[in-house]
């Protein structure tokens, strides 16, 4: 179940957000069953802007809203190079792992349930994935997180070498 909405975040950015999953949780009290539901939400700007959220709520709309509200306070920057990323680099989350490799123009976004969000929300265009270990939804988009986290700039790593950009490519 996937959704695409546009909202203008208060930066101005226009965020673009994806559905990754629903979650019916149930919560046993004294009194019964407490029904709610967790949602998994990616939004981006498609232009090196993206970030992710959770939300639960009673009904699914709220939890979705929460979700949206959580992520567009989780925003990241990502520098992209020719609709692909800077460099090679693995991301990990607890037993979750997923590689990211750049790829060259034409090959387009193979990658596969979150992760593809994730990218596409961002902004990237060429770029190949492997999810390693779990596959589950909240680590692998967390692994991709924290690989883009990590990735370096190369304008940045020029400016402190002391080099150009092109030496380093």
């Amino acid at each position: 179940m996937k959704t695409n909405n546009q909202r203008i975040s208060a930066s101005g950015l226009i965020l673009k957000d994806q559905l990754i999953s629903v979650n019916r949780v149930t919560k046993v009290v004294k009194g019964g069953k407490n029904l709610s539901f967790a949602a998994l939400v990616v939004v981006g700007d498609e232009a090196g802007h993206v970030g992710f959220g959770t939300g639960k709520a009673k009904e699914v709309p709220n939890a979705i809203k929460k979700a949206v509200e959580a992520a567009k306070k989780n925003l990241i920057r990502v520098t992209l190079i020719d609709g692909t990323l800077p460099h090679e680099i693995i991301g990990e989350y607890g037993a979750g792992r997923v590689l990211l490799k750049p790829a060259k123009e034409g090959t387009g976004v193979i990658a596969g349930g979150a992760v593809r969000a994730v990218l596409q929300s961002l902004g990237v265009h060429n770029v190949r994935t492997k999810i390693l270990g779990s596959n589950n939804a909240h680590n692998v988009i967390r692994a991709t997180f924290d690989g883009l986290l990590r990735m370096k700039d190369p304008f940045e790593v020029a400016r402190l070498r002391g080099k150009q950009v092109e030496e380093l490519l």
